[in-house]
């Protein structure tokens, strides 16, 4: 719940204090504020579909709850999991409670980092799509270690060859 009021804070604190559609400098070419409402997805895709996300959004965040409570017993799924799920609620609370409306709801952007310089394409998001990504990019390292939700872990190629190889009690 920790990621959700951040999120909700700094967007608040963004509405209140930011010009819209402004750069405000911060950091150079490497950061600004320019306060944006986001009627799609990524970069304003699907625009005309904002129910979707909406629905995509409130599934992710059930799969989330029921895998916690059904699966997770693992303190590093516990912790990924959860800052994702903080995530996923901060944009799901404005696509259901912002205008123009419930279900539709516009998220609030204001950071942004246009380092087109980088060869990158400049982002607009805010703090619950920060811990979306970091979270994916950590559910996807937990998922290359080996790291189960349940605390266990995969066995390494290495180590099903050695056990391959030894004989068994069965055979003495």
């Amino acid at each position: 719940m920790l990621v959700l009021a951040a999120d909700q804070f700094t967007k608040h604190l963004a509405l209140e204090n930011l010009p819209y559609q402004e750069p405000v400098v911060v950091w150079g070419d490497f950061l600004q504020f320019y306060l944006t409402r986001n009627p799609g997805a990524a970069f304003s895709l699907g625009e005309e579909v904002t129910w979707i996300f909406t629905l995509v959004l409130a599934a992710a965040a059930v799969s989330i709850l029921v895998l916690a409570f059904t699966r997770v017993r693992s303190v590093w799924w516990t912790v990924v999991l959860g800052l994702l799920l903080g995530g996923i609620l901060g944009n799901l609370a404005d696509r259901l409670l912002r205008e123009p409306g419930f279900l539709v709801g516009h998220v609030v952007d204001f950071i942004n980092t246009p380092w087109m310089w980088l060869g990158m394409n400049p982002a607009i998001y805010n703090v619950a799509d920060m811990f979306i990504v970091t979270m994916m990019i950590s559910v996807a390292v937990l998922v290359l270690v080996g790291l189960r939700m349940d605390g266990t872990r995969e066995p390494r190629e290495r180590d099903q060859e050695a056990v391959a190889d030894e004989p068994s009690a069965a055979q003495d």
